[in-house]
């Protein structure tokens, strides 16, 4: 897999390398000023404290504009949105994560041959996969490769977890990651950081594909609900299986943010296609119209809120704010505009229509507008003209009010889209208001009431779905996970020589990949040779037999002559000489159970189900494998598996 080539000079591009340019400016200033801060602390020299607190000052000052300079990045939605001539309104993409090289040869290397004792040189063509594979990922390309490459490196952390970061310790590798929003640096050695980064990007990449469709057709409109869904999912997965971030874009108040806005802009898409669907002069459809605006109005006022926040506030750009508060007043005219049309541009209903439209009309406002009775008023085109001019006149006044908001922000004076979407719509209103606003009109505009928001389709937050992209361990030649993994141990590997006696050799065999010894006869040729319970077999006559299957190694030893066969062999630490009996309770117990987690070996279905779902779980507290074991020694198969031979 290849991610985008990092030399391109797409306008994306351009964006990407301007923010991995500043993330560096801001690491360099942030050295610099705690060097300054501890000198400062340090010295009793008032010359020397007064320099310092003017570099300090100065260094404070080129930090603020490197923030600055990077709101304005984060603020840069035009160069993510469409190339289409139509005019929507653009929409809000994250800008993605940005990580330094990571050198793994050395630590994976050292692990390999302390660990797992094989030599670490046949490794090193493994090792680099992945390094390139890291590399790749880092520049993802904005389609469906780039979701599946990021896919693909966080379903290889699954396996790199388990074969490399013990329980008890750390690699000593460290992984460091830029804040989206902020630009500063954070670094941990926990793996779950470099995941929970890993999907954080997987999100921000969801929201560019979102932002670039073309909502003026249906596949576009249906293509940016699906995107925007599954970066809610992404973040929100985040957001329940990662605590302790150490940046801010990862909090938990910043995630709960993103998710808000990603439902808020599938909620915006659906009032989209809602236009787009329905017929424009039936009554029913504008009021349907006029309620899916106010349902996008209430979800940006609840983004806009959650943006406020202390906590959440210095850190979210100013335009991101103001471009949510804008959408909120925008939808909230666009629900008066359209109830005023249902009222004055429908026909007044016949008797057949009236009874389905008064149900409609009586769950359209939050309160009842004050009057005639619902009967008279859709039946009267003078009371309708009323208070559809009463709706008119608050659209106007909404229209006005979001650009004024607008006005007020920089970045947005520059989005000319979002500028001519307002100016339409408002232009639009003041045109209809004109149109039903009569000379001889002696009547007080009365308030008209709020619009009940409802939708016919709600958001759905779609959770990653890490197995539809299937990857092999790169790993796999150390051996099956539910033996070979970093947090079990073993004691150095011995070859036993063994000769076939007249009753065989004298042992019992159990399960596949790797196979078990399972019992060792009292003066048989297996136990006079060295070899005990709970033994695994790695090889026979120098052929790896990590992977084999009971049958396969079966084969082998019965293949063997007079010269007798050489077996390899580990035993765990702590899973010497488990008692009989228990084993056999054990083996009852839960036969089925072991069985199937003889299937998670197979070299090939890496990512069935339950493999799936325990890649789900990567908090640090969380257990790694639900193998079954006894006494420390993870069983395969039972029952009726098991032969002497």
């Amino acid at each position: 897999q290849q991610g985008c080539d990092p030399f391109a000079q797409t306008q994306r591009s351009k964006l990407q390398h301007r923010r991995a340019r500043i993330n560096q400016q801001i690491n360099k200033e942030m050295r610099m000023r705690a060097g300054a801060e501890n000198l400062f602390r340090a010295t009793s020299n008032h010359k020397v404290k007064e320099t310092v607190a003017l570099e300090l000052s100065y260094v404070n000052s080129n930090l603020q504009l490197l923030k600055e300079e990077l709101e304005e990045l984060n603020s840069s939605m035009d160069v993510y949105q469409n190339d289409s001539e139509s005019i929507s309104v653009p929409m809000i993409p994250l800008g993605l994560k940005e990580t330094k090289e990571l050198d793994l040869l050395v630590p994976l290397k050292d692990f390999i041959s302390e660990h797992y004792g094989e030599e670490s040189v046949l490794f090193e063509k493994e090792i680099k996969e992945f390094m390139e594979l890291r590399q790749a990922m880092r520049t993802p390309s904005r389609n469906e490769a780039g979701l599946e490459l990021l896919m693909e490196y966080y379903n290889q952390l699954y396996f790199l977890d388990i074969r490399f970061f013990p329980p008890t310790k750390t690699l000593g590798v460290f992984f460091h990651w830029y804040d989206s929003l902020t630009g500063v640096p954070s670094h941990q050695r926990a793996l779950a950081f470099e995941k929970g980064s890993v999907l954080f990007n997987l999100g921000a990449l969801h929201t560019q594909i979102g932002a670039r469709q073309d909502r003026a057709s249906l596949p576009g409109l249906n293509q940016a609900i699906d995107a925007f869904q599954k970066a809610a999912g992404a973040f929100n997965y985040l957001k329940e299986n990662f605590s302790n971030a150490p940046s801010l874009d990862m909090s938990a108040a910043s995630l709960n943010m993103l998710v808000r806005l990603m439902v808020a802009q599938v909620q915006e898409c659906v009032f989209e296609k809602v236009t787009l669907l329905r017929a424009q002069n039936d009554f029913l459809a504008r009021l349907q119209l006029a309620q899916e605006a106010a349902r996008v109005e209430d979800v940006y006022s609840l983004v806009h809120q959650t943006m406020t926040q202390p906590h959440v506030k210095d850190y979210v750009p100013f335009s991101w704010t103001t471009m949510v508060h804008v959408k909120s007043e925008h939808f909230k005219a666009l629900s008066h505009y359209f109830a005023a049309i249902a009222l004055c541009d429908c026909p007044v209903a016949s008797d057949a229509e009236l009874p389905e439209q008064e149900k409609a009309f009586l769950q359209f406002h939050v309160i009842m507008p004050e009057g005639p009775s619902l009967r008279v008023l859709l039946q009267d085109p003078e009371e309708r003209r009323k208070l559809g001019k009463a709706h008119l006149r608050k659209a106007i006044m909404k229209h006005e009010e979001a650009m004024r908001i607008h006005g007020l922000c920089k970045i947005l004076r520059k989005m000319d889209i979002l500028q001519e979407v307002l100016s339409f719509a408002h232009k639009r209103s003041l045109s209809k208001y004109s149109e039903i606003d009569h000379e001889e009109d002696f009547f007080e505009t009365g308030e008209a009431p709020d619009i009940h928001p409802k939708t016919h389709q709600k958001p759905e937050i779609k959770s990653p779905n890490f197995s539809q992209v299937k990857v092999t361990d790169l790993f796999h030649r150390l051996g099956p996970l539910s033996v070979f993994s970093a947090k079990n141990k073993w004691y150095p590997a011995r070859r036993v020589h063994l000769m076939r006696g007249e009753n065989g050799f004298g042992f019992t065999l159990r399960g596949d990949s790797p196979v078990l010894i399972a019992g060792v006869i009292p003066g048989g040729c297996a136990a006079e040779a060295g070899l005990k319970e709970g033994d695994y077999i790695i090889s026979v006559n120098g052929q790896d037999c990590k992977w084999s299957k009971h049958a396969e190694v079966v084969q082998l030893l019965k293949s063997t002559g007079k010269e007798g066969v050489d077996i390899g062999v580990i035993t765990l630490q702590g899973s010497e000489c488990p008692k009989s009996v228990d084993r056999r309770a054990a083996g009852m117990s839960s036969g089925s159970g072991m069985l199937k987690s003889n299937k998670e070996n197979s070299r090939k279905s890496l990512m069935n189900s339950k493999g799936a779902s325990t890649l789900l779980v990567w908090s640090k507290k969380s257990k790694r494998s639900k193998k079954s074991t006894y006494s420390g020694v993870p069983f395969t198969a039972v029952g009726d598996n098991e032969a002497m031979y």
